[in-house]
This record gives C-alpha cells, structure tokens and sequence, in this order.
C-alpha cells in the first residue's frame, strides 16, 4: 500500500468516527462556563452581575469603536487601546459617570482578551474609589445572555 493510499484510508476513518460521534453525542458544548472559584481576584461572572449588583455597574468596552458602536452594551463607554484615539477622552468619559460609586466592569472580545485588563488597570490608576473588575467571558458571555445592543429587543 502505497502511502497515498494509508493517508486516504487514515482520512476516511477518521472522518467516519468523527461524523458517527457528531451523529451520536451531537455537537460539541460550546457554552461558556464561569466558576467563581477559579477566577482571577479581578474578574466576575456575569451572573454575578446581573443578580447580584442590581445595575449599578459602569460598562466599559475594550474593543474597537466599531465593535463597540455595532454591538456593544447599551450604555456602556468605549475605552481601548488605539493609539488613534483619545485616550484623555476616554478617562473624561469614565470619571465623569465613576463620580457615583458605581462598579465599573470592563469587558473585550473573549475570555482571553488581555486588552480588559489593561484598561481596568488605567481605571484604578485614576484612584477614584470604584471597584474595577473584568467580564470573564467578555463580549462573548455578554452575547449568551443576550445583553448587547443587536440583541436586545426594539
């Protein structure tokens, strides 16, 4: 046999396994879990948040201004890391709605976007007395629970 032929007879196999499993155990799992337990000292699930807080959370965006204008939170603030953007209008932006107390929340495209991190920690730099903490989940876990503007009922 040449190794061609082994190749297609390994590709076939494989994929009559893979499609046989999919057909038996459906597709995979894709939801996003959050255990409380295994979270960073800065980071919360959002049911945490939406139980929890009662609504009284600042949204902070983290991603692109055009990610955050075609579905970000409604009435959450854009803070990223553009270097073509105004970083001063972004803290101007964020101490004016901080002055109240409220949790602020930043949030990026996924569990693993460092960029909510780092714009959480700009935010407790201005040292203005609110908690500052992270979405695990970011945007993701936002859009599981139908919270961002293009799913949110008219």
């Amino acid at each position: 046999m040449t190794s061609l032929a082994q190749l297609a007879a390994v590709l076939t196999i494989s994929a009559a396994a893979a499609a046989v499993t999919y057909w038996v155990k459906g597709p995979p799992d894709r939801a996003l879990r959050c255990d409380p337990a295994a979270l960073a000292p800065d980071e919360v699930c959002l049911e945490r948040v939406t139980h929890e807080w009662q609504g009284r959370v600042l949204w902070i965006d983290a991603r692109s201004r055009r990610e955050w204008a075609r579905d970000g939170v409604a009435g959450s603030l854009l803070w990223n890391l553009d270097p073509d953007e105004n970083m001063q209008a972004f803290e101007a932006a964020a101490v004016e709605r901080m002055v109240d107390g409220a949790r602020v929340l930043v949030y990026c495209g996924n569990e693993n976007c460092g960029t909510s991190r780092q714009v959480a920690e700009r935010i407790r730099k201005l040292d203005l007395g609110n908690e500052v903490f992270v979405l695990h989940g970011g945007w993701r876990a936002l859009a599981a629970a139908n919270l961002t503007k293009h799913l949110q009922p008219k």
